[in-house]
């Protein structure tokens, strides 16, 4: 039997694990990854890792390396770029991009895991030396040079998301001065409620970061090389920026040819299927079903990626798929300074962008009983988003200076399984003082989202 050919384009996390999950499942596969880097393929929520010298060497900071798949009866070309889909022929053209050849390949199956770029700011000096993007192989290196630079002692970064916030971490532990800036006048305020971005916000300034937020970011100036940043609150003197204000969908070439959102993310029905016949998409350039917002919206994770992966390379070669993508929660972890925490489903912000009616609640308390002192009782912060009518958990959030990370995933199979506040409330969780009070974290959190009275 002829083997079913399967071109995947791009290597990072969905089509990697597409491709291993193809050659594992079946023998009559020929699986190609096209990946049009030189590096195949590295994790950039690992930079700060290796900025940090806590990984064990930049090259490792990856996925999978080309013999992982090899091993496995795969292939992958790095420096080649798919540039155009011939439908109708069910072929695509790569291009070399070392030699700029090109050749036209057939596919039965092709699986778009094209991904996306970094997004660069359109202002006057934005071609200037020292202006750095916090996402990908190169970057990693340059940033790490600079780090080793005793020159370089001011450092903007601009963004104050989850890698912004990374950034801002490593040159402030080295020592620098450094600057936060963005339009939104919290930090991480695109990905917790407030109460927890205002506790962000105070971690920062204990660590003498200065935040520039609600700004509009007007010009780089400087003669050659960046020596300022002009917004609408002033000028920000800096040697290094550091550029982490999002990113968007790797689709330019798609244009005319895969139907596209306004975004230019790739439109894709509840089996992942494109437009185009035999044409798939999957990762951060599709906006995958978000369980808790019942909408498609941008859920740019690797867990994301992967899940989507698993699910199409179990449902490729049905003529009708059996089921359709149940969709994901989105569940995240971060950390400021000495502060750990983590998110899951909706909040304040992403659920304003879909319209969905929400009400929020924060918890504060100690993370063992009042008879633990306090140097071994450290402080936890409990923020959770819901339906304020069915009380459906739709998103939630935990912070502490002690680890309590894993309780998110707890909240985010709560989310998944469209469990209400009163489920959670009564949860059957263990008791031990050494670790946790009477009634867990989250019981508590909820309760108390519920206006029971405090235990």
């Amino acid at each position: 039997m002829e083997k079913q050919k399967v071109i995947i384009v791009g290597a990072s996390h969905g089509g990697h694990q597409s491709a291993l999950e193809l050659l594992d499942k079946y023998d009559n596969v020929d699986v190609t990854i096209y990946e049009a880097g030189d590096f195949v393929s590295f994790m950039s929520c690992g930079m700060q890792l290796y900025l940090e010298d806590k990984a064990t060497a930049k090259d490792d900071v990856r996925n999978f390396a080309p013999a992982d798949l090899e091993a496995k009866g795969g292939r992958i070309f790095n420096n080649h770029q798919v540039t155009k889909i011939n439908a109708d022929k069910k072929t695509v053209i790569v291009k070399d991009v070392l030699t700029d050849q090109e050749e036209e390949v057939s596919y039965d199956k092709l699986i778009l895991s094209s991904g996306v770029t970094p997004q660069t700011l359109p202002v006057p000096g934005n071609d200037l030396e020292n202006i750095y993007l916090m996402r990908g192989y190169d970057w990693a290196g340059k940033i790490k040079s600079a780090l080793n630079n005793p020159a370089i002692k001011n450092v903007a970064v601009i963004g104050a998301g989850n890698i912004g916030v990374e950034a801002v971490e490593v040159f402030a532990n080295a020592g620098r001065n450094v600057t936060l800036l963005d339009m939104i006048d919290k930090p991480m305020g695109n990905y917790v409620n407030d109460e927890l971005a205002d506790l962000v916000a105070a971690e920062l300034e204990k660590h003498h970061v200065t935040q520039v937020l609600g700004a509009k970011i007007e010009a780089f100036e400087g003669d050659g090389k960046v020596t300022a940043i002009k917004t609408d609150k002033g000028q920000v003197d800096t040697d290094l920026v550091i550029v982490a204000a999002g990113v968007k969908p790797n689709t330019k070439w798609l244009e005319g040819t895969v139907d596209l959102t306004d975004r230019g993310f790739i439109q894709t029905d509840a089996y992942l299927r494109t437009n185009l016949p035999d044409v798939y998409a999957i990762g951060d350039a599709i906006l995958p079903w978000s369980i808790p917002g019942q909408a498609h919206m941008p859920v740019a994770l690797a867990t994301t990626a992967r899940r989507e992966a698993m699910y199409l390379a179990s449902h490729l070669f049905e003529s009708k798929p059996s089921r359709p993508f149940k969709g994901v929660v989105g569940s995240s972890a971060f950390g400021v300074f000495d502060l750990h925490g983590a998110s899951a489903g909706l909040n304040t912000f992403s659920a304003g962008r879909i319209g969905k009616k929400i009400a929020t609640s924060f918890y504060e308390d100690s993370k063992r009983p009042a008879y633990v002192p306090e140097k071994d009782n450290a402080k936890v912060y409990v923020s959770l988003t819901f339906d304020p009518d069915s009380h459906q958990i739709l998103g939630g959030a935990v912070l502490s200076s002690d680890d309590i990370t894993a309780q998110t995933n707890v909240l985010s199979l709560a989310i998944e399984h469209k469990l209400i506040l009163e489920d959670l409330a009564e949860a059957d969780f263990f008791f031990q003082p050494g670790y946790d009070r009477q009634w867990s974290l989250l019981n508590l959190a909820a309760q108390h989202a519920l206006g029971w009275a405090r235990f």
